[in-house]
């Protein structure tokens, strides 16, 4: 029987990871944009309140749908039992101290992208040097820096989780999924097609240790 570590979609939320450097430099671009006109405490409090607040909120009140991607996801009605154990593990007191640590440590991240951005500042002088404009795209790579760092933590928890964990866990009712869980995107009866997923779960088992 396949491994639950051999979902495909689990491995391309973690390969989410690979976008945060791009995030983070589009970011310290644009803190780098014109003059301050804003204490440094006000400018910072945008960005990490648009950055931060929205994913945080979600992951605490009603975790990201992680069947989802690009605009499109699993309709809950389709995902197998399997699938729904996994949706218990991104919804757990763990995932939520996850996020919160997260999003600490994004915040300080961005302290330190604030305190570099003027450094580069020559770098960014081919963008229009409109310090509000420069702000409301920072805080929008910001956001989209903790998208993709929020939901590939959440998804690495569920990775750790041993077998016998896995097994005992009930699989989450239809009903709980559509109240708990923020689904965002059209709604598709097939995500991955089915050779893909018969091969990646195939080479993802040839890759689990043999007892």
């Amino acid at each position: 029987m396949a491994s639950f570590r051999s979902e495909p979609i689990l491995w391309i939320h973690v390969a989410g990871l690979a976008t945060l450097p791009v995030f983070s430099i589009l970011c310290l671009l644009f803190l780098s944009v014109g003059e301050p006109f804003l204490p440094v405490w006000m400018e910072l409090f945008l960005v990490a309140a648009i950055g931060v607040v929205p994913l945080l909120w979600m992951q605490l009140r009603r975790p990201f749908y992680i069947f989802g991607l690009l605009g499109i996801a699993l309709k809950p009605e389709n995902l197998t039992e399997r699938q729904r154990k996994i949706l218990c593990l991104t919804n757990t007191k763990l995932n939520r101290i996850l996020a919160l640590v997260t999003s600490v440590l994004s915040i300080w991240a961005l302290w330190h992208i604030y305190q570099i951005a003027p450094l580069v500042a020559n770098t960014a002088k081919f963008l229009p040097q409109w310090r509000s404009l420069g702000l409301i795209l920072a805080a929008l790579a910001f956001l989209a820096s903790n998208l993709f760092l929020q939901i590939p933590v959440s998804v690495m928890r569920v990775l750790v989780t041993n077998d016998t964990e896995f097994a005992a866990i009930e699989p989450l009712s239809l009903e709980k999924i559509k109240q708990d869980f923020t689904i965002l995107g059209v709604r598709v009866n097939q995500m991955l097609p089915r050779l893909f997923e018969s091969l990646f779960a195939r080479n993802t088992d040839s890759q689990q240790p043999r007892e």
